[in-house]
């Protein structure tokens, strides 16, 4: 069951029928708001940004909304990158790719995670924070939100605050680990906020 999962976590055909069929549970219709407001208190409008499996891309949007002119969007489904090179067209401030995020490669002042962590199997968790690291320039940040709840089955994959530190500790400075107090209501109480940083 777990090498059916891992494919599937990284299968394009697999999201693409999740997008296909409106499967998109995850989805909140727009920006997650403690990333909202995270991006609200940013001033460097040139920061390099890079927002991996974005789904329908809410944080994007919002961020060339609010003058930033540098924002990476990486997923897995082609069918959702060529509807986003739609919703984008002639916008320069954005760079939309199809692929694989872990042959992704490019450095970064801030990754923002939004329901991307969740989608991977938990076997790839190591690689995930190794992956990050290599994609973050000096003293750059991994911001965003991780579930502080379990699932059924999978995707998505929970976890709990211990459970990533435990994975993150050593490999990444923890500046910030906390539940969340702004979560959409939909997710109040179970959602972590993190802030990490290549040192």
């Amino acid at each position: 069951m777990k090498e059916k999962q891992t494919k599937e976590s990284l299968d394009q055909e697999f999201w693409n029928s999740k997008y296909e069929n409106n499967l998109t549970g995850w989805d909140l219709g727009e920006v997650s708001p403690p990333i909202k407001e995270y991006i609200d208190h940013l001033q460097n409008k040139k920061l390099k940004i890079l927002i991996p499996g974005a789904g329908n891309a809410y944080e994007a949007k919002y961020l060339i909304d609010k003058g930033f002119s540098n924002v990476t969007v990486i997923d897995i489904a082609p069918r959702l990158i060529d509807k986003l090179k739609q919703d984008f067209k002639g916008n320069n401030a954005i760079q939309l790719i199809h692929g694989d995020f872990f042959e992704h490669n490019g450095k970064y002042d801030l990754i923002l995670e939004q329901t991307f962590f969740c989608a991977i199997h938990p076997s790839l968790r190591p690689d995930y924070i190794q992956k990050m690291k290599s994609l973050l320039s000096k003293d750059g940040k991994l911001c965003g939100v991780l579930f502080n709840r379990e699932f059924i089955g999978g995707p998505p994959f929970g976890g709990s605050k211990e459970e990533y530190l435990n994975l993150i500790e050593g490999r990444l400075k923890v500046n910030t680990i906390e539940v969340c107090y702004n979560s959409h209501p939909a997710r109040k109480n179970t959602e972590l906020w993190i802030n990490l940083q290549k040192h």
